[in-house]
Protein backbone atom coordinates (compact mmCIF):
# COMPACT_ATOMS: atom_id res chain seq x y z
CA UNK A 1 0.00 0.00 0.00
CA UNK A 2 1.26 3.40 -0.57
CA UNK A 3 2.88 5.31 2.39
CA UNK A 4 0.44 7.99 3.05
CA UNK A 5 3.44 9.57 5.35
CA UNK A 6 5.74 10.46 2.42
CA UNK A 7 5.85 13.78 1.49
CA UNK A 8 4.89 14.44 -2.27
CA UNK A 9 7.70 14.92 -4.31
CA UNK A 10 7.28 18.51 -5.83
CA UNK A 11 8.22 19.30 -9.81
CA UNK A 12 10.03 22.27 -10.45
CA UNK A 13 8.34 23.65 -13.61
CA UNK A 14 11.15 25.34 -16.26
CA UNK A 15 11.75 26.99 -19.40
CA UNK A 16 13.09 24.62 -22.26
CA UNK A 17 15.67 26.39 -24.38
CA UNK A 18 18.10 25.17 -26.84
CA UNK A 19 17.32 21.78 -25.64
CA UNK A 20 17.97 22.63 -21.71
CA UNK A 21 15.70 23.66 -18.85
CA UNK A 22 16.95 26.28 -17.46
CA UNK A 23 15.31 29.07 -14.76
CA UNK A 24 13.60 32.32 -16.29
CA UNK A 25 17.10 34.80 -15.89
CA UNK A 26 14.90 37.03 -14.28
CA UNK A 27 14.13 34.16 -11.23
CA UNK A 28 10.19 35.06 -11.66
CA UNK A 29 7.48 32.69 -11.52
CA UNK A 30 3.96 32.57 -11.55
CA UNK A 31 0.72 30.10 -10.05
CA UNK A 32 -0.47 27.84 -12.74
CA UNK A 33 -4.16 26.79 -11.31
CA UNK A 34 -6.57 23.98 -12.45
CA UNK A 35 -9.85 25.14 -13.98
CA UNK A 36 -11.37 25.38 -10.48
CA UNK A 37 -9.18 28.09 -9.30
CA UNK A 38 -7.04 26.03 -7.72
CA UNK A 39 -3.06 26.03 -6.98
CA UNK A 40 -0.81 23.47 -8.91
CA UNK A 41 2.47 25.28 -9.23
CA UNK A 42 4.81 27.72 -9.60
CA UNK A 43 6.00 28.43 -13.13
CA UNK A 44 8.67 29.90 -14.83
CA UNK A 45 7.46 33.31 -16.10
CA UNK A 46 9.48 33.94 -19.14
CA UNK A 47 11.25 37.03 -19.22
CA UNK A 48 12.63 39.49 -22.41
CA UNK A 49 15.91 38.12 -22.51
CA UNK A 50 14.66 34.56 -22.12
CA UNK A 51 12.69 35.32 -25.24
CA UNK A 52 15.89 36.34 -26.89
CA UNK A 53 17.60 33.22 -26.16
CA UNK A 54 15.01 30.99 -26.87
CA UNK A 55 15.13 33.08 -30.79
CA UNK A 56 19.41 32.20 -30.49
CA UNK A 57 18.87 28.70 -29.38
CA UNK A 58 16.06 28.37 -32.41
CA UNK A 59 18.26 30.51 -35.29
CA UNK A 60 21.41 28.10 -34.03
CA UNK A 61 19.56 25.02 -34.86
CA UNK A 62 18.01 25.95 -38.18
CA UNK A 63 20.95 25.15 -40.50
CA UNK A 64 21.09 21.86 -39.01
CA UNK A 65 17.65 20.55 -39.04
CA UNK A 66 16.15 22.55 -42.48
CA UNK A 67 19.25 20.30 -44.05
CA UNK A 68 17.57 17.28 -43.17
CA UNK A 69 15.99 15.53 -45.20
CA UNK A 70 12.15 15.73 -45.41
CA UNK A 71 11.53 12.08 -44.36
CA UNK A 72 13.84 12.01 -41.33
CA UNK A 73 12.12 15.24 -40.47
CA UNK A 74 8.90 12.93 -40.72
CA UNK A 75 10.97 10.12 -38.50
CA UNK A 76 11.75 12.40 -36.13
CA UNK A 77 8.30 14.14 -35.98
CA UNK A 78 6.58 9.99 -35.19
CA UNK A 79 9.00 9.35 -32.73
CA UNK A 80 7.30 12.47 -30.37
CA UNK A 81 4.08 10.92 -31.09
CA UNK A 82 5.12 7.05 -29.99
CA UNK A 83 6.75 9.00 -27.03
CA UNK A 84 3.72 10.88 -26.41
CA UNK A 85 1.75 7.84 -26.64
CA UNK A 86 3.87 5.86 -23.92
CA UNK A 87 3.14 8.58 -21.31
CA UNK A 88 -0.52 8.77 -22.40
CA UNK A 89 -2.08 8.56 -19.30
CA UNK A 90 -0.05 11.46 -16.97
CA UNK A 91 -1.05 14.07 -20.16
CA UNK A 92 -4.40 12.20 -19.54
CA UNK A 93 -4.45 13.30 -15.87
CA UNK A 94 -2.50 17.14 -16.57
CA UNK A 95 -5.29 18.01 -19.46
CA UNK A 96 -8.25 16.71 -17.48
CA UNK A 97 -6.79 19.21 -14.50
CA UNK A 98 -6.02 21.84 -16.75
CA UNK A 99 -9.30 22.13 -18.63
CA UNK A 100 -11.39 20.68 -16.13
CA UNK A 101 -12.15 17.92 -18.69
CA UNK A 102 -13.82 14.39 -17.89
CA UNK A 103 -11.02 11.55 -17.67
CA UNK A 104 -12.79 10.20 -21.24
CA UNK A 105 -12.61 13.94 -22.87
CA UNK A 106 -8.90 14.59 -21.80
CA UNK A 107 -8.10 11.08 -23.28
CA UNK A 108 -9.86 12.32 -26.83
CA UNK A 109 -7.64 15.52 -26.65
CA UNK A 110 -4.68 13.66 -26.11
CA UNK A 111 -5.33 11.07 -28.61
CA UNK A 112 -6.30 13.39 -30.51
CA UNK A 113 -2.87 15.40 -30.46
CA UNK A 114 -0.75 12.19 -31.02
CA UNK A 115 -2.59 11.95 -34.38
CA UNK A 116 -2.37 14.75 -35.06
CA UNK A 117 1.40 14.50 -34.60
CA UNK A 118 1.41 11.25 -37.17
CA UNK A 119 -0.82 13.25 -39.48
CA UNK A 120 2.02 15.86 -40.00
CA UNK A 121 4.48 13.26 -39.73
CA UNK A 122 3.50 11.47 -42.61
CA UNK A 123 3.06 14.66 -44.81
CA UNK A 124 6.94 15.64 -44.20
CA UNK A 125 7.99 14.16 -47.80
CA UNK A 126 5.29 15.06 -49.60
CA UNK A 127 4.50 18.57 -49.05
CA UNK A 128 7.04 19.45 -51.79
CA UNK A 129 5.25 17.09 -54.32
CA UNK A 130 2.10 18.95 -53.56
CA UNK A 131 2.84 22.44 -53.66
CA UNK A 132 6.19 22.03 -56.36
CA UNK A 133 6.59 22.54 -59.39
CA UNK A 134 8.07 21.86 -62.79
CA UNK A 135 7.00 25.12 -64.57
CA UNK A 136 6.87 25.23 -68.60
CA UNK A 137 8.73 28.14 -69.92
CA UNK A 138 9.18 29.41 -73.31
CA UNK A 139 12.66 28.76 -74.11
CA UNK A 140 15.37 26.45 -73.52
CA UNK A 141 15.44 26.34 -69.57
CA UNK A 142 13.98 23.77 -66.96
CA UNK A 143 12.18 26.06 -64.59
CA UNK A 144 11.17 24.91 -61.10
CA UNK A 145 9.53 26.18 -57.90
CA UNK A 146 10.54 24.34 -54.82
CA UNK A 147 8.48 25.05 -51.40
CA UNK A 148 11.87 25.95 -48.24
CA UNK A 149 11.18 26.81 -44.72
CA UNK A 150 10.87 30.13 -43.67
CA UNK A 151 13.70 29.99 -40.51
CA UNK A 152 12.18 31.09 -37.11
CA UNK A 153 8.54 30.82 -36.21
CA UNK A 154 7.40 32.59 -32.84
CA UNK A 155 4.02 30.73 -32.20
CA UNK A 156 1.49 31.83 -29.54
CA UNK A 157 -0.37 28.81 -28.77
CA UNK A 158 -4.19 29.05 -28.22
CA UNK A 159 -5.10 29.74 -24.76
CA UNK A 160 -7.94 27.70 -24.52
CA UNK A 161 -6.34 24.02 -25.03
CA UNK A 162 -3.29 23.25 -23.15
CA UNK A 163 -2.03 20.45 -25.41
CA UNK A 164 -4.27 19.72 -28.48
CA UNK A 165 -3.81 23.24 -29.13
CA UNK A 166 0.03 23.91 -28.83
CA UNK A 167 0.89 20.26 -30.83
CA UNK A 168 -1.66 21.58 -33.57
CA UNK A 169 0.15 24.71 -34.17
CA UNK A 170 4.20 23.62 -33.86
CA UNK A 171 3.78 20.35 -35.36
CA UNK A 172 3.61 21.78 -39.45
CA UNK A 173 6.29 24.25 -38.44
CA UNK A 174 8.56 22.57 -37.34
CA UNK A 175 7.86 19.32 -39.85
CA UNK A 176 8.32 21.47 -43.15
CA UNK A 177 12.18 22.25 -41.27
CA UNK A 178 11.18 25.58 -39.44
CA UNK A 179 12.57 26.15 -35.90
CA UNK A 180 10.09 27.56 -33.56
CA UNK A 181 9.86 29.82 -30.15
CA UNK A 182 6.38 28.56 -28.52
CA UNK A 183 5.03 30.93 -25.94
CA UNK A 184 2.31 28.54 -24.19
CA UNK A 185 -0.83 28.71 -22.57
CA UNK A 186 -0.54 31.29 -20.34
CA UNK A 187 -3.61 30.16 -17.63
CA UNK A 188 -2.68 25.89 -18.52
CA UNK A 189 1.20 25.36 -19.04
CA UNK A 190 1.82 22.45 -16.95
CA UNK A 191 1.10 19.82 -20.59
CA UNK A 192 3.30 22.01 -22.60
CA UNK A 193 6.20 21.58 -19.77
CA UNK A 194 5.36 17.72 -19.67
CA UNK A 195 5.56 17.77 -23.25
CA UNK A 196 9.01 19.63 -23.58
CA UNK A 197 10.47 16.31 -21.16
CA UNK A 198 8.79 14.38 -24.24
CA UNK A 199 10.58 16.39 -26.57
CA UNK A 200 13.94 16.50 -24.79
CA UNK A 201 14.05 12.46 -24.87
CA UNK A 202 12.89 11.84 -28.61
CA UNK A 203 15.25 12.24 -31.39
CA UNK A 204 14.44 16.34 -31.95
CA UNK A 205 17.83 18.46 -31.48
CA UNK A 206 18.12 20.58 -29.48
CA UNK A 207 16.62 24.64 -30.04
CA UNK A 208 14.24 23.19 -32.89
CA UNK A 209 11.48 23.93 -30.85
CA UNK A 210 11.79 25.85 -27.79
CA UNK A 211 9.34 26.43 -24.82
CA UNK A 212 8.50 29.53 -22.85
CA UNK A 213 5.94 30.22 -20.38
CA UNK A 214 4.30 33.69 -18.82
CA UNK A 215 2.32 36.23 -19.92
CA UNK A 216 1.56 37.12 -23.55
CA UNK A 217 1.35 40.64 -22.86
CA UNK A 218 4.89 40.57 -21.89
CA UNK A 219 6.58 38.14 -23.87
CA UNK A 220 4.87 38.82 -27.47
CA UNK A 221 5.68 42.00 -28.47
CA UNK A 222 9.38 40.92 -27.82
CA UNK A 223 8.69 38.03 -30.26
CA UNK A 224 6.79 40.46 -32.46
CA UNK A 225 9.66 42.81 -33.27
CA UNK A 226 12.74 40.39 -32.73
CA UNK A 227 14.53 41.26 -35.55
CA UNK A 228 15.34 37.09 -36.44
CA UNK A 229 11.89 36.08 -35.93
CA UNK A 230 10.86 35.49 -39.68
CA UNK A 231 7.37 34.66 -39.01
CA UNK A 232 5.11 34.66 -35.92
CA UNK A 233 1.59 32.59 -35.88
CA UNK A 234 -0.52 34.53 -33.32
CA UNK A 235 -3.18 31.09 -32.76
CA UNK A 236 -3.06 32.20 -29.22
CA UNK A 237 -4.03 36.05 -29.60
CA UNK A 238 -7.89 36.69 -28.64
CA UNK A 239 -7.26 40.28 -27.45
CA UNK A 240 -7.71 42.13 -31.47
CA UNK A 241 -6.08 45.56 -29.88
CA UNK A 242 -2.66 43.19 -29.27
CA UNK A 243 -2.68 41.43 -32.24
CA UNK A 244 -3.08 44.61 -34.12
CA UNK A 245 0.21 45.73 -32.07
CA UNK A 246 1.68 42.52 -32.69
CA UNK A 247 1.39 43.00 -36.83
CA UNK A 248 2.82 46.26 -36.70
CA UNK A 249 6.16 45.33 -34.77
CA UNK A 250 6.39 42.55 -37.05
CA UNK A 251 6.31 44.84 -40.00
CA UNK A 252 9.82 45.91 -39.27
CA UNK A 253 11.58 43.20 -40.72
CA UNK A 254 8.36 42.06 -43.08
CA UNK A 255 7.86 39.13 -40.49
CA UNK A 256 5.09 36.79 -42.26
CA UNK A 257 2.08 36.59 -39.84
CA UNK A 258 -0.38 34.08 -39.44
CA UNK A 259 -4.00 35.73 -37.79
CA UNK A 260 -5.42 34.47 -34.86
CA UNK A 261 -8.64 32.01 -36.15
CA UNK A 262 -8.73 29.78 -34.17
CA UNK A 263 -11.03 27.03 -36.44
CA UNK A 264 -7.29 26.73 -38.39
CA UNK A 265 -6.51 24.54 -35.82
CA UNK A 266 -9.51 23.29 -34.33
CA UNK A 267 -10.71 22.14 -37.65
CA UNK A 268 -9.44 18.42 -39.30
CA UNK A 269 -5.86 19.13 -40.27
CA UNK A 270 -5.15 20.53 -43.76
CA UNK A 271 -1.71 21.46 -45.78
CA UNK A 272 -2.80 25.23 -45.03
CA UNK A 273 -0.66 25.49 -41.79
CA UNK A 274 1.93 24.03 -43.43
CA UNK A 275 2.23 26.14 -46.47
CA UNK A 276 2.09 29.77 -44.45
CA UNK A 277 5.44 29.33 -43.07
CA UNK A 278 7.34 28.12 -46.24
CA UNK A 279 8.84 30.27 -49.25
CA UNK A 280 8.42 29.48 -52.60
CA UNK A 281 12.05 29.32 -54.35
CA UNK A 282 12.24 29.11 -58.43
CA UNK A 283 15.43 27.88 -59.84
CA UNK A 284 16.04 28.32 -63.81
CA UNK A 285 18.78 26.11 -65.55
CA UNK A 286 19.22 25.99 -69.28
CA UNK A 287 18.80 22.97 -70.98
CA UNK A 288 22.10 20.93 -71.82
CA UNK A 289 24.41 22.43 -70.00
Amino acid sequence: MPDSSRIDVRKTYKLFIGGAFPRSESGRTYVAEDAKGRFVANAALASRKDARDAVGAARKAFAGWSARTPYNRGQVVYRIAEMLEGRRAQFVDEVSQSEGATARKADSLVAASIDRLVWYAGWADKVAQVVGSSNPVAGPYFDFSLPEPTGVVAVVAPPDSSLLGLVSVVAPAIVTGNTVVVLAAEGRPLPAITLTEVLATSDLPGGVVNVLTGRVAEVTPWLASHMDVNAIDLAGIDDAELARDLEVAAADNLKRVLRPRAETWTRTPDLSRMLWALETKTVWHPIGV
